[in-house]
């Protein structure tokens, strides 16, 4: 970067002959050799110039380049517990989330668990009578997952679920706010930015009309047209009381309500969410909308939505489409707000990394993603290959890689201390996972915590792959 800053302050065009080129990626090292055999200056500048410029965004990302003054930027290390502050909080995390403190015991708990898991799968890829529906072995010993067949949905249920929607009647959509206002009272969470202030008898109907414009992409323009409501009542309530935590606490009092309803029961516990992200064009000028031709034809963003099995979204977060929706699975989870106990997560392949499925075991909660070809992911071991297979003779061979054991219980107390950080808010997960899932595999802490994630997804696809449904509805064990 000295040598590239220096070239730009003289105005030079020749990179001088010291200048290093170990730092160069493989698939640029051929561009920079055949410029320097072509004696070709001006090309050399430019590759070299580019390499220096791509690594040190690459470093930016991953951390192992930062910027002691920036928040995106800053040191990895700046984002976890201090090792002082680790020692007051080792304790009461593991407690909450029941991980031993020592790494042998952690690990041998996840040998276990991992002999539970290839036990059934064992028992299911035994059956020789499989019959096509269901999980087995080819003859040359490649896993075969055949696809789900859909649930057929009984006519009674079709007429009922017809018959229902006549019953209900055709509602106003300012309705739709002011019923579940008046049982949940999300309107009171508005407050006003300046702190405590007077609320005038209007300001429910203003905030309606603000919530309604947004909502249907009205705008607030022309709901002042509709409504009757001048537009500048509409925008001063927009910025004076609808804002980002705001509108997260209300969300926050209907998920509540509509968790402690009787026949919410009936759906599910609230134990259980999933996540998925969709893509928006976008028309003006916004800082987290980017040009992605593939889905845009101008610039777009996407959000990221959290559902819990109660049909409630709990929490979204609006993201720059460009980036990984993985990063941000935690996010949404770590600042839930709401009562719902949720202990189990289901996201689709775009959400799941190594690093994704080592976290959420270690903050005490399960991943339980649909991973697309399923059977074509690396499984691992914790033992030699010839022990494996004599205790699992027809699952053992699919184990074909051996976990890093010693790396994990080196590096044990400090990947506590990473999910610690993110459990107790000292750090979102979105920018740890960012970085981590960025890092080379010479970063200790990264290598070490995707080697527990490859373990934890291999338990994780054994007891799926044990536990499966065939395709005629059955279970498969």
């Amino acid at each position: 970067m000295a040598i590239l800053k220096k070239l730009n302050a003289d105005g030079a065009r020749k990179v001088p002959d010291h200048a290093p080129t170990d730092f160069v990626p493989a698939k640029w090292a051929g561009y920079l050799e055949q410029a320097a055999r072509d004696r070709d200056v001006t090309a050399y500048r430019h590759f070299w110039e580019l390499t220096v410029l791509l690594v040190l965004r690459d470093g930016l990302r991953s951390g192992d380049v930062y910027v002691p003054s920036s928040r995106r930027y800053a040191d990895p290390a700046s984002y976890l517990f201090t090792p002082a502050q680790w020692e007051g909080q080792r304790e009461q995390f593991c407690q909450l989330v029941g991980k031993p403190t020592d790494a042998r015991l952690a690990l041998e708990a996840c040998r276990e668990e991992l002999g539970a898991a290839m036990g059934d799968l064992e028992k299911v890829l035994g059956n020789r009578k499989a019959g096509t529906g269901e999980v087995r072995l080819s003859p040359a010993g490649e896993l075969i997952i055949p696809p789900l067949s859909a649930e057929d949905i009984p006519a009674e249920a079709a007429e009922l679920k017809e018959e229902l929607s006549e019953l209900l009647p055709l509602a106003p959509i300012a309705s739709l706010l002011v019923e579940p206002d008046r049982r949940t009272g999300f309107l009171d969470c508005f407050t006003h930015a300046g702190g405590k202030q007077t609320r005038s008898p209007e300001l429910k109907r203003n905030l309606l009309a603000v919530l309604i414009a947004n909502a249907t992409n009205l705008g607030l323009v022309r709901m002042a047209e509709a409504c009757g409501i001048s537009y500048d009542i509409l925008a001063w309530s927009q910025e004076w009381y609808v804002r980002e935590e705001t509108l997260a606490a209300a969300n926050a009092a209907v998920v509540n309500y509509h968790h402690r309803l009787p026949l919410t029961q009936v759906f599910g516990g609230g134990t259980l969410s999933s996540s998925d992200g969709q893509r928006f064009p976008v028309k003006g000028k916004s800082t987290t909308a980017r040009a992605m031709k593939k889905y845009f034809a101008g610039q777009g963003l996407s959000t990221y939505t959290h559902v819990s099995d109660q049909h409630t979204t709990f929490g979204t977060k609006v993201i720059v489409v460009t980036r990984r929706e993985a990063h941000y699975v935690l996010d949404e989870i770590m600042g839930n707000k709401t009562d719902l106990p949720i202990t189990e997560h289901a996201t689709d392949t775009h959400g799941v990394t190594l690093v994704n499925f080592a976290l959420f075991d270690l903050v005490g909660m399960q991943l339980s993603p649909r991973i697309r070809d399923l059977g074509k992911i690396t499984l691992y071991r914790m033992g030699p290959q010839r022990d494996v297979n004599s205790l699992w003779p027809v699952a053992g061979p699919l184990l074909t890689q051996k976990i890093n054991m010693g790396l994990i219980e080196e590096n044990w107390d400090d990947l506590l201390r990473l999910a610690g950080s993110i459990k107790f808010g000292h750090a979102t997960a979105s920018l740890i996972v960012g970085k981590l899932s960025a890092s080379s595999r010479q970063n200790t802490l990264a290598a070490a915590l995707k080697e527990y994630g490859a373990l934890c997804r291999t338990v994780y696809a054994a007891r799926y792959l044990a536990a499966r449904p065939t395709a005629g509805g059955s279970p498969g064990s």
